[in-house]
């Protein structure tokens, strides 16, 4: 019996087990992959919008060499964060149903079964793709998820979005000899690019070393070439690889099987916004799964809050 079962096992997770540590409460973090699991499955290359003071979690500081840490930076600081508090992390492990039975959450998992007083969900939005829902996006040459430009050396790649993962995937594939066609639904590159990749991207466009398709959508994919229906009609392109970079979202069938209500447009569950409490008693909501569709609103430097928050609930509630 834990006073607190956390799932989730990324930064917000470790900043929830921090923050129940110091209030002396009995808990245990459970993650369904390795230690931070998304965070591990970005990019190799990718360095963080946010400086690493705004990615610090517990009042540990985050020391790197340059402001903006890169992946590497961040998958050591916060297993070590981890392991030097000691905290109790069961990794490779999925939990699969959470049921209440009067007070107590009975939590199953792949593994075992445990009960505790209250739940924590910090489970992310990393590991469901955002699907096209055209012909041909089952083919292997698909990807929605990219690990290194490498890879793409020398082949014509499509690249669908226009925020910052396609952005990064179009110029570092490019810059890696790739023959880079980015697909973009809207009029420009989105503004949520960062501001130092963004001028980048519009002077490649600009130059015609990446081609790019405005107001157009990615139609059909074939195995060795796509359709791209744009305002002048319907082009199709030889291809070799595509970069469904269009987003992910949180598991949304999982929140609903376990009783938390979600909004009908954005899939947004009901939380209480001072406490992240849920409609169900007991059960927590805690960094970007909060946000339904609107992942982009939520980052690890302004949901890490969500572990003082909800801790400080629990804490004011036990004998």
């Amino acid at each position: 019996m834990f006073d607190i079962l956390i799932i989730g096992g990324g930064p917000i997770g470790i900043a929830c087990g921090l923050a129940a540590q110091k209030a002396g409460l009995s808990f245990l973090i459970v993650e369904k992959g390795c230690l931070v699991n998304s965070l591990y499955n970005y990019p190799s290359t990718m360095t963080f919008f946010s400086t690493s003071e705004k990615l610090e979690i517990g009042g540990i500081p985050f020391v790197t060499i340059s402001n903006k840490p890169v992946r590497a930076e961040a998958l050591e600081y916060y297993r070590r964060v981890a392991t030097s508090n000691n905290l109790p992390i069961n990794l490779f492990e999925e939990v699969t149903h959470v049921k209440k039975e009067g007070d107590i959450f009975k939590v199953t998992t792949s593994k075992a079964n445990y009960h505790a007083k209250n739940v924590i969900l910090c489970t992310g939005f990393y590991d469901i793709a955002v699907h096209l829902d055209i012909p041909g996006e089952d083919l292997p040459k698909v990807k929605h998820y990219y690990k290194d430009p490498h890879y793409y050396a020398m082949q014509k790649v499509v690249v669908v979005g226009s925020s910052n993962s396609a952005i990064d995937v179009a110029l570092e594939t490019y810059r890696k000899g790739a023959e880079v066609t980015l697909v973009i639904r809207g009029e420009e590159v989105s503004n949520r690019v960062k501001y130092w990749v963004r001028p980048d991207i519009i002077n490649r466009i600009k130059e015609g070393s990446i081609k790019a398709y405005f107001k157009s959508n990615l139609q059909a994919i074939r195995q060795h070439e796509v359709d791209i229906q744009t305002p002048e009609g319907m082009v199709t392109i030889p291809n070799d690889f595509v970069m469904a970079m269009t987003g992910y979202r949180p598991n949304f069938e999982f929140l609903k099987k376990i009783g938390i209500t979600l909004t009908e447009d954005k899939f947004i569950p009901h939380y209480n916004p001072e406490t992240m409490e849920t409609n169900m008693k007991g059960l927590y909501l805690a960094g970007v799964v909060v946000g339904g569709m609107d992942t982009h609103l939520w980052f690890i430097e302004n949901s890490r809050i969500h572990a003082d928050m909800i801790i400080g609930d629990i804490a004011g509630g036990v004998d």
